[in-house]
């Protein structure tokens, strides 16, 4: 079929044309703000689940369901970095907001404050005024410059969240891939956060991030769990995915037989990404206007080659050869949750010997805990990835110690 109309979009945090099972989270967010708006309280969420099941997609409609409601929205994607990077890239955004929510001319006594604020925020990591370009305002004396990272991100999520009031308007912070705060960054966050909350401003924080986040986040304030709901989203059911791959094609006058729908879910499990990137190898195979259970199955070569060469690949690469050993052995073992000492075991070793490898795998977002002593792949399906790509286990000697 034309390659022009195909409809399905196997990017990383691309939309898809079809947005199914994800209404609960979608209600919780419109009532977050609702609220918010009223100046009531309510909590926040953070989004956990797997790599490609969407939830940066979600991000997104939570960012076009608040412009919608004239709140203004700041976006942080998060890589590993130090408290100071974390400092700048939040100073940069709030910089931005401030300006979204009232134009520089019309700043009231609020606004100014807040941009004083913002100027202290700043001062120990950008002296020089970078990340404040074009805020010709004095450093606010005793607010955000007491060289903790946690009171100065109050002072200055009060002061943005009171200018915010001002205008009877809000702002909603959207972060992407949380796990990757550092404890004190994220500690700060959310110590913030409950400030705003017990002052009723309308300043929220939304984040999504891997399965490990709920843990992470209770262990660095205990009342996180209080703070926020952790909805995990996953694959969809067999009847969302079978909306999720029809109606796109319906929308470009295709239509699957129900024997190629039902194929095709059995193939990606319900996982969006795979569904897009299996929707996406069918269309260009396929002649059309119907697609058969054939056409899916002759698909598959396709369909595993890119998500190998790009999605699996990616990840895999990043690791090193003991990494890949490890995860090679939990291949092995099969797609669930592993105990550290099964892996162990397959590898010919004893977990201490392991143990460092697998904690370096789980800080690299490659495995999480989902219970002690266990670990469990971030990436579904990635298993079989290992299988393919490494038809046999090869473990790396011991390295022997200088005695």
């Amino acid at each position: 079929m034309d390659s022009l109309r195909n409809p399905y979009t196997p990017n990383a945090g691309a939309e898809p044309q079809a947005i199914v099972g994800r209404a609960d989270e979608l209600r919780s967010f419109d009532i977050l703000l609702a609220r918010l708006s009223r100046g009531r309280t309510e909590q926040s969420m953070i989004i956990t689940g797997l790599r490609g099941v969407g939830k940066t997609v979600l991000l997104h409609q939570f960012r076009e369901k608040a412009v919608a409601k004239n709140w203004v929205v700041a976006e942080l994607e998060i890589s590993k970095h130090d408290e100071n990077t974390f400092r700048r890239l939040i100073a940069a955004r709030l910089r931005t907001a401030l300006h979204e929510l009232s134009p520089r001319t019309r700043w009231t006594d609020k606004f100014k404050h807040a941009a004083s604020v913002l100027r202290s925020f700043t001062l120990a990591v950008d002296p020089e005024g970078r990340v404040t370009a074009g805020i010709d305002l004095e450093a606010a004396e005793g607010y955000a410059d007491h060289g903790d990272l946690t009171l100065d991100l109050t002072d200055l999520f009060i002061a943005v969240g009171e200018a915010a009031a001002d205008r009877e308007r809000g702002l909603v912070l959207l972060v992407d891939e949380v796990q990757f705060l550092n404890q004190g960054a994220l500690e700060a966050l959310i110590a913030a956060l409950h400030k705003t909350i017990q002052r009723k401003l309308p300043i929220t924080m939304v984040g999504a991030g891997l399965p490990q986040i709920a843990e992470l986040a209770g262990d660095a304030k205990s009342y996180a769990e209080r703070l926020f709901k952790f909805p995990r989203i996953q694959n969809l059911s067999p009847e969302d995915a079978r909306v999720a791959l029809s109606q796109p094609a319906a929308e470009e006058d295709a239509e699957f037989e129900e024997a190629a729908l039902s194929r095709a879910v059995e193939i990606t499990a319900g996982y969006p990404y795979f569904i897009q990137e299996l929707g996406y190898a069918v269309w260009e195979l396929a002649e059309g206007p119907l697609i058969t259970e054939t056409d899916v199955v002759d698909a598959v070569a396709d369909y595993e080659a890119k998500l190998d060469s790009s999605f699996f690949r990616v990840r895999f690469d990043r690791s090193t050869e003991l990494q890949k050993a490890y995860l090679r052995a939990m291949a092995e073992l099969g797609p669930e949750p592993q105990r550290a000492s099964d892996v162990a075991e397959v590898m010919g070793r004893v977990s201490a010997n392991v143990a460092p490898v697998r904690a370096q795998l789980i800080d690299m977002g490659l495995l999480y805990t989902p219970d002690h002593g266990y670990a469990a792949f971030t990436v579904p399906h990635f298993d079989q990835y290992l299988l393919r790509e490494m038809p046999k286990l090869s473990v790396p000697p011991l390295k022997k110690r200088n005695k």
